[in-house]
């Protein structure tokens, strides 16, 4: 698909194409081309999504590990649940409200991933670096400023900084796991980090993990 240069290199290429996936519907609605057409153009983008999220590293951070269990929910839906469209691309992108619990005794920060298991592990929101005695992070956080003091984002799969709501090919549904970490230690990390680095500085560090999911399903139009 990209030519004749490394898996590396064509996934590189794929992350910088795969900008344009959040606006595949506008593109869809105006570029006044056949509907067909228009299909095998959001096809594309999504694959293209995908290749770019296979160099974030997947699954969980805590995998070899066996970290006691904790709870984790939420106010803007519930788990299992479907996911409000606007916490979508579909929508005006809210992140969700995260309610935390008592962290486990020795926690000293708690950290956050969410990405799309449907689709490779692509990242939408990372954040670290939350305080201890955090018990919710309001929806809408990530774009309004109010996130704990201290936090911080790590870059998600379209290499921005921050929160990026579901946006996954029709009719689909896709899958969003949040997982949240208790860690022993605060990360020596600065913003704007990926998730390979941020899985590498807190091996060893996790307490407990609580995880939950929501489903979001984009309409054929």
């Amino acid at each position: 698909m990209f030519g004749s240069g490394s898996p590396a290199r064509g996934c590189r290429f794929a992350c910088r194409i795969g900008q344009t996936l959040s606006e595949s519907s506008m593109a869809l609605k105006t570029c006044g081309l056949r509907r067909a057409v228009c299909a095998d153009l959001l096809a594309v983008l999504s694959l293209v999504a995908v290749c770019a999220c296979r160099r974030s590293s997947r699954g969980d951070l805590a995998e070899g590990q066996a970290p006691a269990s904790m709870t984790i929910s939420s106010a803007s839906f519930g788990n299992g649940d479907p996911i409000p469209q606007k916490l979508s691309c579909d929508g005006i992108g809210l992140s969700p409200d995260i309610q935390l619990p008592a962290p486990p005794p020795g926690t000293k920060s708690f950290l956050l991933v969410m990405d799309d298991t449907d689709a490779g592990g692509f990242v939408h929101w990372l954040l670290y670096n939350i305080p201890p005695d955090t018990r919710d992070i309001p929806e809408g956080a990530s774009s309004r400023g109010a996130l704990p003091a201290g936090a911080a984002e790590g870059e998600n799969s379209l290499r921005k900084t921050g929160y990026f709501g579901p946006c996954p090919p029709p009719p689909t549904p896709h899958h969003y796991v949040f997982r949240m970490y208790a860690l022993d230690a605060n990360l020596d990390l600065p913003a704007g980090e990926e998730k390979r680095q941020l899985a590498a500085v807190a091996r060893g560090h996790i307490l407990a993990e609580g995880i939950m999911t929501g489903l979001y399903t984009r309409a054929v139009k």
